[in-house]
């Protein structure tokens, strides 16, 4: 129960540090309501899980393959994050409930975090060494192990409900010039993580 509490606070800070998924699942609950923003944020929770997996498992294999794919990876996610960026910036400021501009179906917003959240593969090493530095490194069975897992994926999904439930109650609250305001400062934050994280791989 213990390795559990750990997993789950972790998960929950994990998912609460402001980043890019962050911005684009704020974003998302506002534009789209909060099951857009949740489902997005399930796609990073299920991400957080396998690589909190591959770290509380030791699976060397796999995070050695993937580590090594880095470069490709982080890239691709870079370029996607621009996309991204330049889409909040010049997305329509109509109010809310009228935009239509920007319908991401659920299943394309699950994808699209998940696959964004999987393109950092160094995030397996921030992993490893948290774990090891709350004591999870000394797990030596898997049931002990699943338990640190099961619970980064319930504090990360359970952060993303927080967000997606706070965002989604502020929708149809809010007209044209604070929906551009949102627009802008999604976009350009977006953008500056898109720009530092290929600066990253390029480096």
């Amino acid at each position: 129960m213990t390795l559990f509490l750990k997993g789950l606070a972790f998960g929950f800070i994990l998912a609460a540090t402001v980043g890019p998924m962050w911005v684009l699942c704020f974003r998302r609950s506002i534009a789209q309501g909060a099951l857009a923003g949740f489902v997005s944020g399930m796609g990073i929770a299920v991400a957080d899980g396998l690589y909190g997996s591959v770290a509380a498992f030791g699976l060397t294999a796999v995070s050695g393959f993937l580590l090594g794919q880095s470069f490709w990876l982080g890239l691709i996610g870079g370029v996607f994050l621009l996309y991204l960026g330049i889409k909040c910036l010049t997305a329509n400021p109509a109010p809310v409930q009228e935009n239509q501009q920007e319908k991401t179906s659920l299943g394309q917003a699950f994808l699209s975090t998940l696959g964004l959240t999987l393109a950092n593969p160094p995030t397996i090493l921030a992993f490893a060494a948290i774990f090891a530095g709350l004591g999870l490194a000394s797990v030596n069975d898997y049931g002990a192990a699943s338990l640190v897992v099961l619970g980064v994926f319930l504090g990360s999904a359970s952060w993303w409900v927080v967000l997606a439930a706070g965002a989604g109650r502020l929708r149809g609250r809010i007209g044209p010039g604070l929906v551009r305001g949102i627009n802008i400062v999604s976009g350009l934050s977006i953008l500056g993580f898109a720009l530092w994280q290929l600066a990253q791989v390029l480096r």
